[in-house]
């Protein structure tokens, strides 16, 4: 009889919990189809904002997708091996690597903005380009995927198949390629699902790097609202959720079934 009281109210914080998160954003999305802000839904619902937001914020809209995926992929190329690494290296630099690499999240975001512009800032045509917002993305959400994938390669099951593989004949690249890469694959899902939404969503990093051709949906969030233009600010979050939304179901989808196979594959 406890248990079960404690687990409904358990049930009911976390409801709650969800319900003052969530009712604030649906009611700003809804916000954003309703004829006019200040009356609501009861004024009646329309699409006219939404297309407005495409029509005026179209180029942030792709430049945040470039961006996203562009940052996605430098991450995993970058991350996994380095995360592989520095869980093989039994070494105190290779934990003063590490700690390094988190620096970057415990900086705000403007510092770390300012410290790239004052570095290359003067190269007027990378720091003019996505490739300047990319870098900075990179620099802030690299340590979300080294650490998962540290994280993964440090269980002593997937030492022990690597150097059952060793023990075969197979060599490093085989062994990475057949052995841990596919036995972190949930790992690896889920930080790309991290280092995915926080780039769509990352701002104050953004709002130093960019220029106006290089606007984001989150500095063009920021604009519709700077600019009074509630319904279109309210329209622009509708899109934005349009756009992740399914985004995060299908990553996470993906990373469920990867650990199913993971755990099926070790028992």
């Amino acid at each position: 009889m406890l248990k079960k009281t404690l687990f409904t109210l358990q049930l009911l914080l976390t409801l709650l919990m969800c319900a003052f998160l969530l009712i604030p954003v649906g009611m700003s999305i809804l916000a954003g189809l309703s004829v006019n802000y200040f009356r609501g839904p009861s004024a009646g619902l329309t699409f006219k904002w939404v297309i407005q937001v495409w029509q005026d914020y179209h180029d942030a809209i792709l430049n945040s997708l470039y961006v996203g995926v562009a940052t996605l992929v430098l991450v995993a190329l970058l991350g996994v091996p380095a995360g592989y690494v520095l869980a093989r290296w039994q070494s105190r630099f290779a934990r003063w690597i590490e700690e390094l690499l988190t620096l970057p999240i415990a900086l705000p975001g403007l510092a770390s903005a300012l410290a790239l512009i004052s570095v290359y800032g003067g190269m007027r045509g990378f720091r003019e380009s996505l490739a300047f917002i990319v870098v900075g993305h990179v620099i802030f959400t690299l340590p979300f995927m080294v650490r998962a994938v540290a994280a993964a390669c440090a269980d002593s099951r997937i030492k022990m198949m690597e150097e059952g593989a060793a023990s075969l004949g197979a060599s490093f690249l085989r062994r990475f390629m057949t052995v841990v890469l596919p036995n972190i694959r949930g790992e690896i899902v889920a930080a790309a699902l991290i280092v995915v939404t926080l780039s769509l969503g990352e701002f104050n990093l953004t709002w130093m790097l960019h220029t106006p051709d290089t606007k984001t949906l989150p500095v063009g969030l920021a604009d519709a609202y700077a600019s009074l233009r509630l319904e279109i600010g309210s329209a622009y979050t509708a899109v934005f959720f349009v756009l992740i939304v399914p985004l995060l179901i299908v990553m996470q989808m993906t990373a469920q079934r990867a650990k199913v196979r993971n755990s099926r594959g070790r028992t």
